[in-house]
């Protein structure tokens, strides 16, 4: 486990600040911006799923799977909570695509910057209210099939903040805990529809892919592992998230 705490916020910001974060053009795609939300998390009280396995279609995970991982992977999200956690969602008209995960965000409407736009969708989606000093650090812009360029900023919610879901954007949201994620091991596979690696990294009992688990995926290596320049555009999404 890993305990949520202000040694943790000091570590974090030290190991995001030495990246030097790479930025992309727009290239006539629309600019958004998604939160990482790090609060504290139990693994009794907050590891839950409301959803069971007969609600979720893994059909469309790419990937040859092994006679366990199918026992094993029915797209919830458990055993995952306690400690130091992100905030994660399952999208209310995603519900039935595994995989289809998101970060709280959106786009940035006019003269917004992205910590703005990063804020006010958090207030908007989760009824969570941080202030720009609540910025840990920046990770990669993350450009997607679907003609966005994303830019992600990880925040200090506090350790409990009152999550006040958006019925008609978030079926649920999960704690999911950093132990998880660091512990977690990522994998690479191919698709017929392209020659770059597709990202699976396994959370709970499901897979989460790009751009959601590249953004992820970044925050392990160069926040909780300490590699900085690790880079992650060039990893691909899933064909189910390429519109």
């Amino acid at each position: 486990m890993i305990h949520f705490t202000a040694d943790l916020r000091t570590r974090l910001q030290a190991s995001l600040s030495v990246h030097e974060r790479r930025e992309h053009a727009l290239e006539g795609r629309s600019h958004a911006a998604v939160a990482v939300v790090l609060v504290d998390s139990d693994a009794e009280r907050h590891d839950r799923d409301p959803l069971t396995a007969r609600d979720i279609d893994m059909s469309v995970v790419p990937g040859d799977l092994l006679a366990g991982e199918r026992r094993r992977l029915d797209g919830r999200m458990i055993g995952v909570a306690g400690g130091a956690a992100f905030l994660l969602c399952r999208r209310a008209s995603l519900s039935r695509h595994a995989g289809q995960w998101a970060l709280p965000g959106g786009r940035i409407d006019d003269a917004e910057t992205p910590l703005d736009a990063a804020l006010r969708e958090l207030d908007e989606e989760l009824g969570v209210r941080l202030d720009p000093d609540s910025v840990v650090g920046w990770l990669d812009d993350y450009p997607t099939r679907s003609g966005y360029v994303i830019t992600p900023v990880v925040l200090w919610g506090g350790k409990d903040p009152h999550l006040d879901p958006a019925p008609d954007e978030v079926l649920a949201v999960y704690r999911i805990g950093l132990h998880a994620l660091r512990d977690s091991e990522p994998r690479f596979i191919s698709i017929p529809e392209s020659n770059r690696p597709v990202l699976q990294l396994p959370l709970g009992n499901d897979l989460i892919h790009a751009p959601t688990a590249a953004i992820l995926f970044q925050l392990r290596q160069v926040g909780l592992l300490g590699r900085p320049g690790e880079r992650v555009d060039h990893l691909e999404q899933p064909v189910f998230a390429w519109r």
